[in-house]
């Protein structure tokens, strides 16, 4: 359970945390896609960082960067939503694409 005194980047990290360690890294073993996929994620995440984001519309919207940009894409937490979202990188800066969920479900969905 996350502490309800926790800053908004340390409640980030901490559901962060909780769906690492509850990801099933046996889904697709045999091709070993579910480790992979935690790996590659887990070398991906930085600190939770303060970052806007652009909705449809052109509505803007402080969210939180959890991954490093690949230079395409990156996952957001939005607050307000309370889930990630995958944007892709713009010269605007993030754009929420639709792509709505888990961090690592966002992450491993390009």
């Amino acid at each position: 359970m996350i502490q309800h005194d926790l800053s908004i980047p340390d409640r980030i990290s901490d559901l962060i945390a909780m769906e690492m360690a509850e990801f099933d890294v046996s889904s697709a073993s045999k091709t070993g896609v579910g480790a992979a996929t935690l790996a590659a994620f887990e070398r991906a995440t930085c600190p939770p960082t303060r970052v806007e984001v652009q909705f449809s519309g052109g509505v803007m919207q402080t969210c939180w960067a959890v991954t490093r940009s690949n230079g395409d894409y990156r996952v957001i937490y939005l607050p307000l939503a309370g889930y990630f979202s995958l944007c892709v990188e713009s010269c605007f800066g993030p754009l929420d694409i639709g792509v709505h969920g888990s961090a690592i479900g966002c992450f491993s969905s390009v």
